[in-house]
């Protein structure tokens, strides 16, 4: 199941996005309720994705990310980062850095080099904390795709990373939260990030140096998980810069793809 978060003439609501199989184009059917909290019922409106704009699937109250979680990526960000660790690399995104499908990301004045960055993310179905590997399906409410856009030579001369992942638009989210994937399924996604259609990453999840559940399981010993929280999993090899102007998209098979193209901060 797919479901999204949309507006129409300034109207936002939840609904399920399908295909029809005749035409293969998508629909959203609105549905009443907040889909995270209990049951919904579908309303009987229905339109074309085309007609509605796509926002930013949740409003997580925070956006936890893993970092140097593919070896490759690791390797290529040696001189940034330093070199992989034992236990999983957590940093924070504001809730105000998230953005929707075909929203702006702004690039900051005070930075000269911004990265992107495509990611599988998880959304947090309840909370939740101390949560075991062998328990992390079921604190899963499903999988969407991020780009955690990162301006590079903020995050390396402030060597604290908040200020270069923090910027407002610097998460996009989405296009929609897929709902059906099993953790197997999700443990081994083709990812993909192309700038202006040329292919910069493509990796699998089943390259995670910390698997799913590991992460799940590290992020809730220190910290509870709210439902709606976003859990970026790691970027592959491949991460590099864009210039305004330039069309990010980030697709994860099974899931979407998520694009955003790269505008001036007035």
């Amino acid at each position: 199941m797919r479901i999204a978060r949309f507006s129409v003439n300034d109207e936002v609501g939840y609904g399920l996005v399908d295909t029809d199989q005749d035409s293969g184009q998508d629909y959203v059917s609105r549905i009443s309720g907040h889909p995270l909290m209990g049951d919904f019922q579908l309303t009987g409106e229905r339109a074309k994705v085309e007609d509605v704009r796509l926002l930013s699937p949740v409003l997580p109250s925070k956006v936890v990310c893993i970092g140097k979680n593919y070896a490759d990526h690791v390797a290529e960000m040696s001189g940034i980062t330093g070199a992989s660790t034992d236990e999983p690399v957590v940093f924070l995104k504001p809730s105000t850095s998230v953005a929707g499908p075909g929203d702006p990301v702004f690039y900051p004045p005070v930075s000269q080099r911004v990265d992107f960055e495509g990611e599988l993310a998880i959304v947090i179905s309840r909370p939740c904390r101390e949560v075991p590997r062998e328990r992390a399906k079921d604190v899963i409410f499903g999988y969407t795709v991020a780009n955690d856009v990162t301006a590079r030579d903020l995050q390396q001369t402030d060597k604290q990373w908040t200020r270069a992942k923090g910027f407002d638009s610097f998460c996009p989210i989405g296009p929609w939260i897929e709902t059906g994937l099993s953790l197997e399924e999700a443990g081994d996604l083709r990812l993909t990030t192309t700038v202006d259609g040329e292919v910069r990453q493509d990796g699998r999840t089943s390259q995670f140096i910390h698997d799913i559940p590991a992460v799940i399981s590290y992020v809730t010993s220190f910290m509870t998980l709210l439902p709606g929280d976003v859990l970026l999993t790691g970027t592959p090899a491949g991460v590099g810069p864009v210039t305004t102007g330039q069309e990010i998209t980030v697709t994860v098979e099974k899931v979407g793809s998520l694009t955003n193209r790269v505008v001036p901060r007035d």
